[in-house]
């Protein structure tokens, strides 16, 4: 998977492979092996090595934020993560006003937990469409602005990749 994320205001590239709890990051061309385990809640405990091998322990909680994006407490900060769509906007932007129809897309590599609509139902704005569990968080993708459901694309306990097209509302 690769992203474009806006941390407070710098837009860094993001890939990540593996699968589990054994991944592979690259932030701005820079290569970490991370092992990530779940903790209390919303917590990750993280064993990161970088290319020379020097680790280090991290501990840090992930949350959703009401209008998209993350907030990733660590070392005792807390950073604004925002994914940017391909079109330079910021992810919770991205399909907010306009004419055509709102593709909701996967955020990241993870699997459909619950299917919120079906086709043909009518949703209003912030209401929950679908809920992705990625890295052993769940994400509930919502509906931008008023519509009706025209398809959905995924089925709950489907493993699906980063921006694949979950549900459409037009």
């Amino acid at each position: 998977m690769h992203v474009e994320l806006d941390i407070n205001g710098r837009r860094r590239q993001v890939e990540v492979s593996g699968s589990g709890e054994q991944l592979t990051v690259i932030v701005d061309g820079q290569a970490f092996l991370v092992d990530a385990r779940q903790v209390a809640g919303d917590g990750l405990s993280l064993v990161v090595a970088d290319t020379d091998g020097v680790r280090r322990s991290i501990d840090t909680t992930v949350s959703a934020q009401r209008g998209g994006g993350y907030a990733v407490a660590l070392d005792g900060h807390t950073i604004m993560a925002m994914p940017v769509s391909r079109f330079g906007r910021r992810g919770s932007d991205a399909g907010a006003a306009g004419s055509g129809p709102q593709q909701v897309t996967a955020p990241m590599p993870g699997r459909v937990v619950r299917m919120l609509v079906a086709p043909g139902d009518a949703v209003v704005p912030k209401q929950g469409l679908v809920v992705v569990e990625a890295m052993k968080m769940e994400n509930e993708l919502k509906a931008t602005r008023a519509g009706t459901v025209k398809m959905v694309r995924a089925v709950e306990g489907q493993s699906v990749d980063a921006g694949a097209l979950l549900v459409t509302v037009e």
